[in-house]
């Protein structure tokens, strides 16, 4: 299933034995029965990404990537997307390892920016689902800095939260997994991740503040990435 063009990332292959799935499914109900925010240490040789991706796919735990590594709960706090499900005052969280991770990392305390970013999911006519494919873009001067951090994914129950509404791509359904809480959510882990956990550092794009609506429009349609 290509009907993407290529600055749309696809998931790199995850390689994860029974065994190891085994030890992940263990690991998040000991983390789930202590009932604290729990520090993860990881001891697993698979990439942090990957553990991350699989509950998030396997198990629906939701994720919340920051450089804030002191949170006991979030709280609702208004948003100024453009689209309505991402205009609320509400917990916003992503269902996509990758995803979080990449805010996890980005440290816009301390470097201005502006993001372009997506992460997707193409469901054709006969329900075949596609990897997931990704877009992580920057403001380029910020680009150029390396404005990148340690920073915190954590670990959130999905209870409470909703599901963005699917879109329409062609033929495709499109799955865009950003969920929302209206309520405060307690994390239940935490895991720390450096810039070098994130398969995708490299190909963090640079982006003219001037022309996101280009990029938007490009994203949506399918069209060729503005140069």
């Amino acid at each position: 299933m290509t009907v993407l063009p290529d600055y749309w990332l696809q998931r790199p292959l995850m390689e994860i034995d029974p065994q190891t799935r085994s030890e992940f499914d263990r690991l998040l109900a000991e983390i789930k029965a202590d009932g604290k925010t729990t520090p993860i240490e990881y001891i697993f040789p698979i990439p942090k990404w990957q553990f991350l991706c699989y509950l998030a796919d396997q198990w629906g735990v939701v994720l919340h990537g920051t450089g804030d590594a002191g949170i006991k709960v979030f709280e609702p706090r208004p948003s100024s997307d453009l689209t309505e499900f991402g205009a609320q005052t509400a917990v916003y969280a992503a269902g996509d390892g990758l995803w979080a991770m990449f805010f996890a990392i980005l440290d816009r305390k301390h470097y201005r920016m502006t993001t372009s970013n997506a992460c997707i999911r193409l469901v054709d006519e006969a329900g075949q689902m596609s990897e997931p494919r990704y877009v992580f873009s920057i403001s380029q001067p910020a680009l150029i800095q390396q404005p990148w951090r340690k920073g915190m994914v954590y670990l959130l129950p999905g209870e409470n939260f909703v599901n963005q509404p699917d879109l329409r791509f062609g033929p495709y359904e499109v799955r865009i997994p950003q969920l929302a809480s209206l309520v405060p959510v307690r994390p239940f882990a935490k895991l720390e991740v450096t810039p070098e956990d994130f398969p995708f550092l490299k190909k963090i794009r640079g982006i003219d503040e001037s022309r996101l609506p280009e990029y938007g429009q490009a994203m949506q349609s399918g069209a060729p990435w503005p140069e």
